[in-house]
């Protein structure tokens, strides 16, 4: 397995863009099954995620074509940096999500509810995914049920069907689900009648989801409340819809600025998409600016730390929580950081240790105390966001650090070192580790 080397201690000074959202890209993909005619797609990412729902989607009968896109190319899709996919599931020659695919990303369950809403069955293998906790999906499964599948679940797989289709329901979900809005959002978008999802996920790229159906064809209103409301169609048609700039690459990189006490310009990104991260990070002592197209990230020695507390949209984001521990593993003082989302997302501490920050976990909070510096060191990932912390604590400790395990890096960044080298960090993919 590949590891990522880097000489840290070196302020980053530069430009860096924005790719497309990986967790908007996902679900986009997955609508493609809504329709026998083309969705096309700027702004997808390059990312092993993406690839391996390509795979899938594949497999399932859809065919999938891509082209270049240039930054700026385009007015109707401002800001699009990435390729163009553009998915025809002209006809869907299977039902079957197999375990293969499905364990390697939990994101591959999108498909259950387009599946479903067009072929009258979907056969899905439960999901895999990175190692932060439970993340079941019995609210799908519930809420499906809602809108008339017969659900079962035996052998590893969920077998879903609705031989006479969905029909809309109203559906209050029991706590806050991304993964369960869009699922539902989806199915909803064939059913007959009216659904309402009460307790609906916020997220940016709900929105985008919304927004790509509705250009398909669907009826969607409440973008943006916790009330969503569907008007079932009786068929999508084709489409197009830009896929959004990645907020967590953009508040990732924007860390990076600041651990590293440099001047980063985010372009192909939108302030709106981060308020959360931002207005902390200004109580830090960072200067957040936005630009034209995009956010100004300038930090100087002595941040303090300050307190965070992971809500769901537009709070402060889980996927921001293990950057935000390594930055405040360098700011003045104590700092405390209250997971609320998922139950196992301190995996990154003992790593963070390594370099010698000061960290201490108590149950769902753990409570940090500065340090002047930090020591690069050898070190290991366990998920997708806990590498890239470490990756962000190499870039300010001072010495070498190794990362081993980098694969979780290539499921949600788009050449990191690239990016992070043309900003002058001393940073190298080598082999092994």
């Amino acid at each position: 397995m590949d590891a990522i080397r880097i000489q840290g201690g070196v302020p980053l000074h530069g430009d860096i863009v924005i790719g497309g959202a990986k967790n908007a890209a996902l679900p986009l993909m997955a609508a493609s099954l809504l329709t026998a005619e083309p969705l096309t797609l700027p702004n997808m990412p390059e990312l092993a995620d993406i690839a391996t729902m390509s795979n899938l989607l594949r497999q399932l009968g859809v065919r999938i074509d891509q082209s270049a896109f240039a930054f700026g190319s385009d007015a109707s899709d401002a800001g699009a940096t990435g390729r163009v996919m553009t998915l025809t599931a002209e006809k869907i020659t299977s039902v079957t999500a197999p375990y293969d695919l499905v364990r390697r990303m939990r994101a591959s369950f999108f498909v259950l509810g387009p599946l479903l809403a067009r072929q009258g069955e979907a056969i899905v293998s439960l999901p895999g995914g990175c190692a932060i906790g439970a993340r079941g999906v019995e609210m799908h499964l519930k809420a499906l049920e809602a809108l008339g599948a017969k659900i079962e679940v035996t052998g590893g797989y969920v077998h879903a069907t609705a031989p006479k289709g969905l029909t809309g329901a109203h559906i209050t979900f029991p706590k806050v689900t991304v993964g369960g809005t869009e699922n539902l959002l989806m199915a909803a978008a064939l059913a007959k009648g009216d659904t309402v999802l009460e307790n609906a996920a916020r997220e940016p790229e709900i929105g985008n989801l919304a927004e790509c159906l509705i250009a398909m064809g669907a009826k969607i209103s409440g973008m943006g409340s916790g009330t969503l409301r569907i008007t079932g169609v009786p068929r999508l048609h084709a489409g197009r819809c830009a896929v959004i700039p990645d907020r967590i690459e953009t508040g990732t990189y924007a860390i990076a600025s600041a651990i590293t006490r440099g001047r980063i310009t985010l372009r192909g990104t939108r302030f709106d998409l981060l308020e959360g991260v931002f207005s902390v990070l200004r109580q830090t002592g960072v200067t957040v600016e936005p630009t034209e197209d995009g956010v100004l990230i300038a930090a100087e020695n002595g941040l303090v730390g300050v307190d965070v507390v992971t809500e769901p949209f537009p709070g402060f984001p889980t996927d921001m929580q293990a950057q935000w521990m390594a930055l405040m593993s360098t700011a003045n003082g104590a700092s405390m950081i209250t997971e609320t989302i998922f139950e196992n997302r301190f995996m990154h501490v003992p790593e963070l240790r390594r370099f010698g920050a000061d960290v201490n976990v108590h149950g769902a909070s753990a409570i940090v105390r500065g340090k002047k510096k930090l020591t690069g060191a050898p070190v290991m990932a366990t998920d997708l966001r806990a590498s890239v912390s470490l990756v962000l604590a190499g870039l300010a400790a001072e010495g070498e650090t190794t990362v081993n395990r980098v694969y979780h890096l290539d499921r949600g960044y788009e050449r990191l070192e690239e990016k992070l080298g043309a900003c002058g960090a001393i940073i190298e993919r080598v082999s092994g580790g």
